[in-house]
């Protein structure tokens, strides 16, 4: 029996959304009753397609009894996670060469790593990456020769942005491939308290990349329970996967294994007509699913913006309420850092995503009833890949966890609520990640300090100015302002100060890192301060009540006064240019507010 407010929530959205999804349904069907598309080109535009192709290859897709898969790729030799993509090409082209079809790399994207630009001016460009790639995925499929996709992509952007575009061809049945993550290295408290010591001045440049280049060490995605990885966990919670494919390493007979099978499925089911498009696929229910899965494993707060993009890109309508709603009765069942000490390979280890999901299953805690890459319903996503005398079978997820400090049942769990809260009062609408926040710093009461730029708070932090109890607010970060950068380069240093026994936390509309989540920060604050979102009238000295419990947020004021203040302008150009920023202007002048997924396209995403 599914608990009931994941049946109020889903209904509720459902009924939200009800003319836009309609819309959108209809234009699948539109789309899927002109047939097979590679037919209905002419010759010269199948001549172009197969140009480049063998013989053999052009024989398979000039045949339109068989399956022809577009690849959309996220290769890069430069980004770990996105490296091992390489050779993923010819590994399904020749699975699917095996069965008699074909594949094409329909197109790349981009793959920004925000790991690299973390403080940098690139990172203005990260967020709107997602709407390129989804632009980019979408043009990749335009050609109209393909009978199926897989997406190849993983990391914070990427993976939001591929559905997205996906969904612009949601006729076609849709699946990601992952890559896996890399080994373990350095482990995360070594990582966090090198990094502490650099910033307060203990150690030198040399120590800090010694540690980073440990932590940081080969290919594969970074093994904290960041962005990149809530990506992974998503993408199977929704059925986009092969079951428990997510958190398997790179470059091992396991990982290519699921490759093949992943191509090799896809194109058996088209040929079959055994799956469904994707537009049909990603549904209320499915949705609801990601949403579950973020809150039971304390996911990262950037995709408060990602899912309701994607989302909405299916015809789907999900707001913050939502997401709290379900956050109150969803049980946090693992701690991966930055929610505790283990990484994804530990998570993987002791029993991963197969363990998690029957467990919500079982609770009556995510909806079972669901289309996925491999056939209706969520059970073939509690059982665990093995390979068997050589050859792949799924069994059985473990009947206990392998260790109860990272994973455990809905019975037992870490917390009896989810990762995200909402964070709401005279400020605006904001969200905060509270899973990695320790229950004395979650109530704050002291005075603002006010900046507009994050190089601002670290340089009154080298000055000593920060040595208070305070409340950081950085404002004019939201995705109109600059791009809405993370500001995880803030961690270190509000860490130091609040293991110094102040008391700290960080109000803003820009983004905090997925991997962020020790200082309390009340993030994406709506409207943002462009807009004339209240963040824009605080004062430094102003008194804010943070309350994470009970999900308040206010400037403690004379409500006249408050009312009456004058909001602050800051001079943004020296953000409009460099590194391509430039390129962004019309991204930023068209995006859609936080809550409503940070969009640039409008239309139907406004």
């Amino acid at each position: 029996m599914i608990h009931q407010v994941i049946s109020s929530v889903t209904a509720r959205i459902r009924e939200r959304s009800a003319a836009r999804r309609q819309a959108f349904l209809a234009r699948i069907q539109r789309q899927a009753d002109q047939g097979k598309t590679r037919a209905a080109l002419a010759c010269g535009n199948l001549a172009h397609a197969v140009a480049a192709c063998s013989s053999d290859e052009k024989g398979r897709i000039l045949d339109m009894t068989r399956a022809n898969v577009g690849i959309v790729t996220a290769y890069n030799d430069m980004l770990s996670a996105h490296q091992p993509y390489q050779g993923y090409p010819d590994i399904i082209k020749g699975a699917l060469a095996e069965l008699g079809h074909s594949a094409q790399v329909a197109g790349g994207v981009p793959a920004m790593c925000d790991g690299v630009t973390q403080g940098q001016p690139g990172m203005d460009m990260s967020l709107f990456s997602r709407d390129l790639i989804a632009q980019a995925t979408a043009v990749s499929l335009s050609h109209n020769t393909f009978d199926a996709t897989l997406l190849l992509g993983i990391c914070d952007k990427i993976a939001p942005g591929q559905i997205m575009g996906a969904l612009s061809h949601a006729h076609l049945p849709t699946a990601f491939v992952p890559a896996g993550p890399m080994a373990s290295g350095i482990g995360n408290d070594e990582k966090v308290k090198v990094r502490q010591q650099y910033a307060a001045g203990e150690v030198g440049r040399d120590a800090l990349l010694k540690m980073e280049c440990g932590a940081y060490h080969s290919a594969g995605t970074c093994t904290f329970y960041g962005t990149a990885n809530s990506n992974q966990m998503m993408m199977e919670m929704m059925g986009l996967h092969m079951p428990n494919t997510a958190f398997v390493n790179p470059n091992t007979p396991m990982r290519e294994a699921l490759t093949r099978a992943a191509a090799a499925h896809i194109a058996t089911a088209v040929r079959h007509n055994t799956i469904l498009p994707v537009g049909e696929m990603v549904s209320e229910k499915s949705i609801v699913n990601a949403i579950v899965g973020l809150m039971a494993t304390g996911g990262s707060t950037n995709h408060t913006m990602h899912v309701v993009a994607f989302a909405r890109a299916a015809g789907i309508i999900v707001n913050w309420d939502d997401f709290n709603e379900i956050s109150d009765i969803i049980p946090l069942l693992t701690r991966v850092y930055p929610n505790g000490k283990a990484d994804v390979n530990h998570f993987a280890a002791a029993g991963g995503l197969a363990f998690v999901i029957r467990e919500l299953l079982d609770a009556g805690l995510m909806h079972e009833d669901v289309d996925t890459v491999v056939g209706h319903g969520m059970r073939p996503y509690t059982k665990e890949p093995f390979m068997i005398e050589g050859k792949l079978e799924w069994r059985d997820a473990a009947a206990q966890s392998g260790d109860d400090n990272v994973i455990r049942t809905a019975a037992n769990p870490f917390s009896a609520d989810g990762g995200l809260r909402l964070m709401k009062g005279n400020i605006g609408r904001s969200v905060i990640k509270v899973s990695a926040v320790a229950p004395e710093h979650r109530v704050i009461e002291a005075p603002a300090i006010v900046f507009d730029d994050q190089r601002d708070v670290l340089a009154a932090f080298d000055r000593g100015e920060l040595e208070r109890d305070f409340i950081a607010v950085v404002r004019f970060q939201g995705p109109r302002a600059n791009g809405m950068p993370e500001l995880h380069k803030l961690t270190p240093q509000l860490s130091i100060l609040q293991s110094r026994g102040f008391k700290v936390a960080l109000v803003t509309d820009g983004r905090m890192s997925g991997a962020s989540g020790k200082v309390p920060a009340a993030i994406h604050m709506s409207p943002e301060a462009l807009l004339g979102g209240a963040i824009g009238k605080i004062r430094t000295g102003d008194l804010i009540r943070f309350d994470a419990e009970k999900g308040e947020l206010d400037v403690l004021i004379n409500e006249a006064e408050w009312l009456a203040r004058e909001h602050a302008h800051a001079d943004l150009r020296k953000n409009a240019h460099g590194t391509g920023r430039e390129l962004f202007a019309g991204f930023r002048s068209l995006s859609s507010s936080a809550e409503t997924g940070a969009m640039s396209f409008g239309g139907d995403f406004a």
